[in-house]
C-alpha cells in the first residue's frame, strides 16, 4: 500500500509556478482545475490508490476515444482500460495527452540548458514520492491546456501558447480512487513564457 498523500478538502488551492502537488481523489469526486491566469498548463497523472501499478494511458484512452484531443464526455482510461477519470466540463476543449512531463534532460536537450530546472518530472517525483510512487512510474501525463499543434502530412509538433483564458476550467470526475499528481508547467514554449500558478478545487 501506498503512503498515503494529502488530503483536500472544498477550498480553492492553488499550485506556485514551477512546482507540483499530489493528493487523494475519491471515487465520485470532481476536480475543477483552474487556469487563474490564462495561457498556463497542467500536467495531471493519476493511479489507482489501491494499486499505484495501475495509471492513466494516453495510448489506451486515445484508442477508445477515437481521436487526440480529449473534451467535455471523454474518459481517461488507465493501462489495464479501466475508467479512471471522466471529463465532465471542459471550457477549453484542448489540451494534450501525447508529450511526456518535461524534465532536465528536456530543457538540456531541447533548449541547450547548461544549468536546466527540473520541470514537471521533477515536480512530479518530489510530490509522489510520499504516496510511494517512483520515478519510473511516472506516464505521460494528460496536459491540461496544453496547445500542441500536428501537421497533417508530416506529423510534425509544435507547442504552442494555450487556449485558456483567465479563469478558465476543466472538471473531471473520478471512475476510482485515485492519487493524483499535478503540476504548474515549467517550459516556457508551454505558457507564451510567462511562469503562472494553477488552481484546483475538489468537489
Amino acid at each position: 500500500m501506498p503512503v498515503l498523500c494529502e488530503t483536500n478538502d472544498v477550498n480553492t488551492r492553488r499550485i506556485p509556478p514551477r512546482s507540483g502537488t499530489a493528493f487523494e481523489l475519491k471515487r465520485g469526486q470532481n476536480l475543477t482545475v483552474i487556469d487563474p491566469e490564462g495561457e498556463q498548463v497542467s500536467d495531471l497523472v493519476a493511479y489507482n490508490a489501491d494499486d499505484t501499478q495501475e495509471a492513466i494511458s494516453s495510448g489506451r484512452s486515445i484508442d477508445y476515444a477515437g481521436r487526440i484531443f480529449l473534451t467535455t464526455g471523454d474518459t481517461i482510461y488507465s493501462n489495464r482500460s479501466k475508467p479512471m477519470l471522466h471529463i465532465e466540463h471542459d471550457e477549453v476543449g484542448r489540451h494534450d495527452f501525447s508529450l511526456t512531463p518535461c524534465s532536465r534532460d528536456t530543457f538540456r536537450i531541447l533548449y541547450d540548458d547548461d544549468n536546466p530546472h527540473h520541470g514537471c518530472q521533477g515536480n512530479l517525483e518530489q510530490a509522489l514520492h510520499p504516496c510511494g510512487i517512483l520515478p519510473d512510474q511516472i506516464p505521460i501525463a494528460f496536459n491540461i491546456f496544453m496547445h500542441v499543434a500536428v501537421d497533417s502530412d508530416t506529423g510534425v509538433i509544435k507547442v504552442l501558447p494555450p487556449l485558456s483564458r483567465a479563469g478558465q476550467f476543466i472538471t473531471l470526475r473520478a471512475e476510482m480512487d485515485l492519487i493524483i499528481g499535478m503540476t504548474a508547467c515549467s517550459a516556457g514554449q508551454s505558457n507564451n513564457f510567462r511562469f503562472k500558478p494553477i488552481d484546483y478545487r475538489i468537489h
